[in-house]
């Protein structure tokens, strides 16, 4: 009788896969049997890349005379302390009676890379192979997956972007590093007093360490500015409000050098004498503009989002939030975290109620079941279709992270990091299902001859999914007593402003257009330049995933998205060999970011040698070519080609000289 093999990347995942097969027996020399399967793993990588020296003896040794390095055929090898496992998967691979292969590593490039290495050194003939593509290792998800397997040749483009990108990681790494320590390690070494040191250089992480070294830099030059805003009170003793001077056309300053921007004075003198000018002179409502804002639930998470949140509630790196979410996906309490995308498939959202249900009837938590609750007394629709959640379109190998409402015979066992990060997970999900916040916003213009000062108000009318955002941490940290007090004053704090807020509301709704209203008087808010944030563990991904450039609101992050810096799955791996390696220090407390004198002085080397390596632009264009192979609107040879020219240009360049 024939047999089927199924290949996972992980023991655990194997055993995932043996459940949902009714496989019950138990597990002998790496992999487990049954009547029609035979399942094993891969425990990562087995095979890698050789080492130069496996091409030429000489290589073994640095000299500029074996640059470049660029093999014709690439060779590789088995991972010796994986070999054991190796082995097995070889021996079940070619055993008589397995007739079809089903490929089940991690449904993306790095998981195709991890197979395909073992096909190609096993050289895997005369069998059938499939790839499982899955979201989740739910039980429904893993069945479906091995039904809708597809002939594994239809994942070949994929295979090739994942090669591409191995070998041009290993091309840059050794000919670069190479070069640039032969000409410069002795320098570097006398500056920095050490007997040697070696330049490692990478294609992203040279990248990542010139983002951070930039921004220290400018930091540190920053100089510091004053200026001066002027602010008038408006209104009575009893009844006032505060609006703010703003330069326009029809101002007798438009245009002046006193001025250090269009609200503010270089010099405080110039400000005083501003104010002298509007004393005693009448003042008129120019403009009452009145209006309802709605603000919808953000966008689901991905793993740069989750990471990013997770730095600032829990100070956690990169890598440590990828190891709390792959540990909730193999626990079955979430989907793929390795994503960059932000929404839901069609096909997804159409089965949404599956998830929801599946929280509301297994997740005991009183506070997320509130949230169901009044989503069914509301009666909120659960129909995502025309939202702006659901998007074919911002897919590529997976949809956004959110809770599969299974798994939860595992939850009690989770650590509290773990469950504080899944509930968070949870309200992200269940705030797109609530209608928007609204505001009541109100802008006022007050003339002073043609001198205007603005003020608006904003107040919230309906929280909408607010109710819970707002709480999202209210619980998270609750066995840490200060966080919880901060939480409370924070909390007070708000309170108190949006009750002034609602009071200043009410003071502006009762004024009219062309009213005229008492001057209380003037003064002076003095104001200074501030200088940028360094980056952190979490607004590094952010910057990362947006190819250099940090940005802050979320929707215009959304709205000019494309290719990054790394991918979802490299990027907390690159932040952490940065500071393995000492090209970076990483506060433990606030997981600021800062250079070592190490990594500025790598930074100086390559600044002067291979500059554009540290161009964001240029490593998220390398990126964006893998994705295009992937996609086949470009072949490999073609991007092969400009990588060899590329290296070949930067190596000729020195020796050549």
């Amino acid at each position: 009788m024939s047999k089927k093999l199924l290949i996972t990347e992980k023991p655990s995942v194997a055993m995932e896969f043996a459940k949902a097969l009714k496989i019950t027996t138990q597990r002998k020399n790496n992999y487990i049997e049954g009547n029609e399967w035979l399942i094993t793993w891969c425990v990562g990588h087995l095979v890698t890349m050789s080492y130069p020296e496996k091409y030429d003896e000489k290589m073994k040794f640095w000299r500029l005379d074996t640059l470049p390095f660029i093999p014709k055929e690439y060779k590789y090898e088995v991972i010796a302390n994986t070999e054991r496992q190796f082995n097995t998967i070889k021996t079940l691979i070619e055993r008589e009676d397995v007739d079809t292969i089903y490929v089940s590593t991690d449904s993306g490039r790095e998981g195709e890379y991890i197979y395909r290495l073992v096909d190609q050194m096993i050289g895997v003939k005369d069998k059938v192979k499939k790839r499982v593509w899955i979201d989740s290792q739910t039980e429904e998800e893993i069945l479906r997956g091995i039904k809708e397997a597809k002939d594994l040749s239809e994942y070949n483009s994929l295979s090739d972007a994942a090669y591409l990108r191995a070998k041009e990681d290993y091309l840059i790494g050794i000919n670069f590093s190479r070069l640039l320590s032969l000409i410069y390690s002795k320098r570097l070494a006398n500056k920095l007093n050490k007997d040697k040191v070696v330049i490692s250089v990478g294609r992203v992480m040279t990248c990542v360490l010139g983002m951070i070294v930039e921004r220290e830099r400018e930091i540190r030059n920053f100089v510091k500015t004053k200026y001066y805003k002027v602010v008038g009170k408006f209104g009575t003793a009893e009844s006032n409000f505060n609006a703010e001077w703003k330069v326009t056309e029809a101002s007798k300053l438009y245009n002046s050098t006193k001025l250090y921007n269009d609200n503010g004075f270089k010099k405080e003198i110039d400000a005083k004498e501003f104010i002298k000018t509007l004393e005693n002179k009448e003042a008129v409502v120019k403009e009452v503009k009145k209006t309802k804002n709605k603000e919808n639930a953000p966008l689901l998470y991905n793993l740069a989002e989750l990471q990013n949140e997770c730095a600032k509630k829990f100070k956690l790196k990169p890598e440590e939030t990828l190891d709390v979410i792959q540990n909730l996906y193999e626990k079955k309490l979430v989907t793929y975290p390795r994503t960059d995308a932000r929404v839901l498939s069609t096909a997804v959202a159409k089965e949404i109620s599956k998830n929801l249900n599946g929280i509301y009837k297994r997740f005991d938590n009183e506070e997320i079941k509130g949230y169901i609750n009044k989503m069914i007394a509301e009666k909120y629709s659960t129909d995502l279709i025309k939202t702006k959640y659901v998007d074919d379109s911002k897919i590529t190998d997976h949809y956004a992270i959110i809770p599969t409402g299974q798994g939860y015979e595992n939850y009690n066992n989770l650590s509290e990091l773990h469950k504080n990060i899944y509930i968070m997970i949870v309200k992200r999900f269940l705030a797109i299902f609530y209608p928007p916040a609204e505001y009541s916003k109100i802008s006022v213009v007050i003339s002073i001859e043609n001198e205007e000062f603005s003020a608006t108000n904003k107040v919230l009318i309906n929280p909408g999914y607010l109710e819970i955002a707002r709480n999202l941490s209210n619980k998270e940290n609750s066995n840490n007593q200060n966080n919880l007090e901060n939480q409370n004053n924070k909390e007070n704090s708000e309170n108190i402003k949006e009750d002034k807020a609602k009071d200043n509301l009410e003071i502006l709704k009762a004024l009219k257009k062309g009213q005229k209203i008492p001057v209380e008087g003037f003064n002076l808010k003095e104001s200074e330049t501030t200088p940028p944030t360094r980056y952190d563990a979490g607004s590094i991904i952010l910057a990362m995933e947006n190819a250099g450039k940090l940005i802050e609101d979320e929707v215009l992050r959304e709205q000019i998205k494309g290719a990054g810096i790394g991918t979802s799955a490299t990027r907390g791996g690159i932040i952490q060999k940065l500071e393995r390696i000492n090209y970076i220090e990483i506060n433990s407390k606030t997981t600021t970011i800062t250079p070592s004198e190490f990594g500025e002085a790598v930074y100086d080397v390559v600044a002067v040698s291979i500059k554009d390596m540290l161009n964001p632009k240029l490593t998220a264009s390398w990126e964006k070519g893998l994705d295009m192979v992937a996609k086949k609107e470009i072949e490999a040879d073609e991007f092969m080609v400009k990588l060899e020219d590329y290296i070949k240009r930067n190596v000729n360049k020195f020796i050549y000289r």
